[in-house]
This record gives C-alpha cells, structure tokens and sequence, in this order.
C-alpha cells in the first residue's frame, strides 16, 4: 500500500501544520510514501526545508526514499530548481515528473539557494557565500541601516550553529528576498534553517526537565531555549544563541518562529496575528526555524 500525503498548494510555515498532521498519520506500515506536489504553486524557504526534512524523516522511518511528485507548473519547477531543491531533494526521494535543469540561482530571487548544514564549517561558508548579497539587500532593498547587516550574519550564522548543536543530525538552511503581500504589504528577507533530527527537548532535557518538572514538554525546552536563552553548551565562544538572534530581530521589527516536535513558539510584531505558543501539534522530528526581516517602515510624507 502507498500512502498518499498532499502537498498544500502554497507549503509556508502556516499551511506546514496541515502537511505535518496528514504526515503524522502514515501508518507506520506503509509500503511507500508518496508526498504528491503536482498541484503545489508556491513554496516559502521554511516549506522548501521542512520539505526536505520530511524526506529525511520518512526515510528514516520506513527504510527507503519517499516518492515525490514535481510540481506540474513548470515556473514552480524552474523556481524550485533555481533554489537548489532538487539537488538536495535526489538524495532523499524518488522523483516523478520532468525536473528542470538546474540554472545559475538569480540574485535577484534568491539570496542563498537551499543549502546543506552539517558541520561547524558549513556554518562559516553560508554567511561568507551571502554576507555581501545580504548587505545590498537589507540597506538598499530593505532600507535599513548598514550596520543591520552584521545582525544579519549573527542571526544566519546562530540560525545554522542551531543545526549543528541541536540536531544530532544535518539540516537546510535557506534565505529568500520578496514581497509579502497578504500579511505585510512590504519586501522582506526570510530566513529558514530546518533539520529532522532530536529537537530541543531531547538536547536541553538533560539539565532542564527537573527545573521545569511537570510542565517540561517541547513548549517548555522552547520556551527555556528562545525566552530564556537557555543552551546546553556554557562555551560563550559558540555565539549568542536563540536569544542573541531575537534581540536583532526585535531591532528590526522583524518576527522568529520556532518548531520543535508538537509545539511551536513565535516572537511577534505588531505587524503579525500569530499566536506566541502553541502546543499539542502534529509531531514532527528536529527544529524549524524562520526569521521575518520587514522593509523598514518609511515616515509618512
């Protein structure tokens, strides 16, 4: 038996919750796992990587690459391929459909196509590969202040380490320039960085779970790792952590999502509608993270 999961038409971090429900319930004893995205007509950066995630994690449970659909709108395609999915998506599923060539990525489009995090030093190559594409856009495309651009790098940078420090296993980062429309009404960047490995509850449990005791939970380690700028490592050289990006994103009236296996937490503007915590979700492996940076608001003339 194939069990069929539907990719949504628009995969985001909002639409992500209803593929994580419908993934979490795959009988265990399914022949093959089809994630059907022939319909699918946008993907943000989070969707891109918590895509391959899913990959990942079906592949870990079931023995064998999950089946993928491409999408049947070739622009999508092209787009997809452009943002370097399909390179990492070969390894993880058997594709169907006609995949399009990979081009040159537009810098106009993207800033940094989906890129694989492993190990510390892929940490380095992502910010030293986007830091001067990010500085043109943050200040000329953004508007905001040359020196919002080495916030940029910390927060790229801490994006990835999480990866690295929390996973237990390797992940995606990407980053992608354009205009949101239905929320915002404003260009932004947007961060992703996404892994399907141990997530923070398992990484903090070990000098958290009695501090918290009947309330530990994965809201709890979320909640112990982005308000409280809790870490399992006391090394002040590996970086600023969780709290160090959400004292830049605050700078910028920018936003930072976090989900980690049934629970999601949110630092929320004014701009948003988002809800700070949310617990009881689909259960999904690892840790996806997205950071919002807004077009700074121009005075009104």
């Amino acid at each position: 038996m194939t069990a069929v999961v539907s990719v949504p038409p628009s995969l985001d971090e909002r639409s992500f919750e209803g593929f994580a429900t419908d993934l979490a319930q795959v009988p265990a004893d399914a022949a093959r796992v089809l994630l059907d995205a022939h319909a699918t007509e946008w993907a943000s950066p989070f969707g891109l990587a918590a895509l391959l995630c899913a990959g990942q994690a079906l592949g870990d449970r079931h023995g064998r690459r999950a089946l993928l659909t491409v999408p049947a709108d070739r622009d999508v395609a092209h787009y997809w391929a452009r943002a370097g999915f399909f390179a990492e998506a070969e390894a993880l599923f058997e594709l169907h459909g006609a995949v399009p060539r990979a081009r040159q990525p537009s810098e106009s489009a993207v800033l940094l196509e989906v890129t694989p995090v492993r190990v510390a030093a892929d940490v380095h190559r992502v910010v030293d590969r986007i830091q001067e594409r990010a500085a043109a856009i943050l200040t000329t495309g953004l508007g905001l202040e040359p020196k919002a651009t080495l916030g940029f790098g910390m927060a790229l940078s801490e994006a990835c380490q999480n990866i690295v420090e929390h996973a237990g296993t390797g992940g995606w980062v990407a980053v992608q320039a354009y205009t949101w429309r239905r929320r915002l009404g404003r260009r932004v960047v947007v961060i992703a960085a996404a892994d399907a490995g141990v997530g923070f509850r398992h990484t903090l449990e070990p000098t958290q779970a009695k501090r918290f005791g009947d309330r530990w939970g994965d809201g709890a380690a979320l909640e112990a790792a982005l308000i409280q700028g809790v870490s399992r490592f006391r090394d002040p050289g590996r970086g600023q952590g969780l709290r160090g990006i959400r004292n830049v994103v605050d700078r910028w009236g920018g936003k930072i999502a976090i989900r980690s296996g049934t629970a999601r937490i949110a630092i929320i503007p004014a701009w948003d509608e988002d809800v700070p915590l949310k617990e009881g979700l689909a259960a999904f492996p690892g840790a996806q993270l997205q950071v919002v940076v807004p077009e700074a608001e121009r005075p009104a003339p």
